[in-house]
């Protein structure tokens, strides 16, 4: 039974911690993986801003990604982005989610603050 698991990627979950990260084996609220992929993301110099409905039941939200920021950084820009449009939002994996479809205002706020960015997807 034991090799039977570790063949397949080790312990998923745990009742004493909850999920667990399969690379790192530490429980998801401990996980190193994450945070070592966040930094590892390089930006190329160009934000994209694209609209986005899957796996929100139909409902649109803004995306922002390329950014290059992390943490404090980031989470301040994504307070500021919302202001801006005067909707709710997160930020997930370094990519920065704005309730509804504000594009043309988020990428009109990213030229005002001198970022370079560009319209991507339909």
């Amino acid at each position: 039974m034991n090799q039977s698991r570790s063949s397949s990627g080790g312990l998923v979950y745990s009742t004493d911690s909850g999920r667990m990260c399969p690379q790192c084996r530490q429980p998801m609220a401990q996980c190193v993986c994450n945070a070592a992929a966040a930094v590892s993301v390089s930006a190329d110099g160009i934000v994209r801003v694209s609209r986005e409905t899957k796996g929100r039941a139909g409902k649109g939200v803004t995306l922002v990604k390329g950014l290059g920021l992390e943490g404090e950084a980031l989470t301040t820009l994504a307070k500021a982005l919302k202001a801006t449009c005067g909707s709710g939002g997160t930020v997930k994996d370094g990519v920065v989610e704005v309730q509804g479809d504000h594009c043309d205002k988020v990428l009109a706020y990213l030229a005002a603050k001198g970022w370079k960015a560009k319209r991507a997807g339909g």
